[in-house]
């Protein structure tokens, strides 16, 4: 069975990428290998890995696909969860001020999650999300 899960994203420039979330409180992990054509970065208390490669590599692993233009489209909306509305709030804007984009203002969806995104330096998309749960509708 499947025991980990890793996320592959390609950036033009990895060390841009690295200070960028290094500014949201993202830790990167050496042992999945940081370099100039990587970056593995882990996310959430399960520290899934969002490895960072930059274009040329990345093509390496898809050989005949192009990769997306996210100036076009989005290729994937990638959440994280917040503890709190404050925390989006704060997330988004450190986002801002590290060079991200936000066009979009948090707001309430469906009376029990609180969200918002921006985008990173390459234009992936990631949603942060805060879900109070004790206001969840029953099934």
């Amino acid at each position: 069975m499947t025991k980990q899960f890793w996320i592959n994203l390609p950036v033009k420039d990895v060390s841009v990428s690295r200070e960028f979330f290094g500014k949201l409180g993202f830790k990167f992990n050496s042992q999945f290998g940081n370099g100039p054509n990587s970056a593995a970065m882990q996310v959430g208390e399960k520290n899934v890995i969002v490895m960072l490669f930059d274009e040329p590599t990345f093509k390496g692993f898809v050989e005949n696909c192009g990769l997306a233009d996210t100036a076009k489209g989005v290729e994937v909306l990638l959440s994280i969860d917040a503890e709190s509305k404050e925390e989006v709030d704060e997330m988004v804007q450190k986002a801002i001020d590290a060079g991200g984009k936000s066009n979009h203002k948090p707001h309430e969806m469906q009376g029990w999650m609180y969200g918002s995104l921006f985008t990173d330096p390459d234009g992936h998309s990631w949603n942060v999300l805060y879900m109070d749960m004790s206001k969840m509708p029953q099934q």
